[in-house]
């Protein structure tokens, strides 16, 4: 918990976040959003994080509920923009119902982290499709899943405790009890079916998710590297006497996860920015290159922070103490569905 409210991020952070725009950066512009180029965000998000964990986790998921207003009806996806300090929190997982019924959808069901909940003025989740209480299937033979979106005033939020970091993500369960919501608010998450013109649109949703999720972790392994090396400097090597720092092993490691850190990071972005070149041609980017460079860039990460981690002092275990809520965000993080290793 921290200042402010209980489990979520402080009162001048929120404010930071709506003067900053942040959350409307990857919004199409006809709809009043900024509709900034990826590789931009993806840097941003990633100095966000390199400040604060869960500050820059509530900015790149909202931010990216937010890029979902490009395959909106454009007259919703304005309407929903427009909304004073707008934020689009929610869940990819489809664990609820939606029951046509005439043109809008009943929807019933609970489904659990979603970060910044306290502040969203909107809610996305998936849902899977039903007529006169049949589940509809698709051409395979599985049942029919669909995106929507659903103003907050629907939306039940269910706080939830226990987590050993991100204690400030808002990272919430929420539940809907038989909202009804217009047709319009379902949407189709891929190129083919996006309503806003502009690359942002044609890039593909897997990838960007995994570049905005490593590019997180990223940010939160070189704060853990910059806060463990005066906790190293600190601590004595306890049989000759000499700074830990000064011992050749322990000052290698060091360079190591920093050096690592660097060169990952450096090919990520040569990535993405080539991935957002191609996407600018009307081309399609390689998706499969950028999940591995993404994971890649992910267990150096760890590979930093888990490596230096032993040298930082009873610190770094330590409730409350700055170290110790970088390394508990960090391994909170990468707990995402998305980042497990190969």
């Amino acid at each position: 918990m921290r200042d402010g409210l209980p489990g979520f991020l402080h009162a001048d952070q929120q404010a930071l976040i709506h003067e900053r725009n942040w959350l409307r950066m990857l919004a199409p512009k006809t709809a009043g959003g900024l509709e900034l180029p990826l590789p931009d965000v993806v840097r941003l998000e990633e100095a966000v994080a390199t400040t604060d964990g869960s500050l820059g986790w509530v900015v790149t998921l909202c931010a990216g509920a937010g890029w979902f207003a490009g395959f909106l009806p454009p007259s919703v996806a304005s309407d929903i923009i427009a909304t004073p300090n707008v934020c689009l929190a929610g869940s990819g997982a489809a664990t609820g119902h939606a029951d046509r019924d005439g043109d809008d959808y009943v929807i019933t069901g609970r489904w659990d982290y979603a970060s910044g909940a306290p502040m969203a003025t909107h809610f996305t989740l998936n849902a899977i499709l039903r007529e006169r209480g049949e589940v509809l299937s698709d051409a395979a033979g599985k049942p029919r899943i669909r995106a929507f979106v659903v103003p907050a005033r629907q939306v039940i939020i269910e706080p939830a405790t226990g987590w050993i970091g991100m204690q400030a993500s808002g990272s919430y369960s929420y539940r809907i009890d038989g909202a009804r919501v217009p047709a319009s608010h379902g949407f189709t998450i891929d190129a083919a079916h996006a309503t806003a013109d502009g690359p942002l649109y044609r890039f593909p949703f897997m990838a960007l998710a995994f570049v905005t999720l490593a590019a997180n972790l990223a940010g939160m392994a070189q704060h853990f590297v910059a806060l463990a090396q005066p906790a190293i400097a600190a601590r004595r090597q306890h049989t000759t006497g000499v700074p830990l720092i000064e011992v050749p092993a322990v000052a290698a490691k060091l360079a190591q996860a920093q050096q690592e850190l660097a060169s990952t990071r450096l090919h990520f972005y040569r990535l993405l920015d080539e991935a957002w070149q191609q996407v600018l041609a009307h081309r399609e980017p390689d998706g499969e290159a950028l999940r591995r460079v993404s994971l890649d860039l992910v267990e150096t990460s760890r590979a930093a922070v888990d490596g230096l981690y032993p040298f930082c002092g009873l610190q770094a275990a330590r409730h409350g103490t700055e170290l110790n809520r970088v390394w508990c965000d960090f391994h909170t993080a990468t707990q995402h569905t998305l980042l497990v290793p190969d």
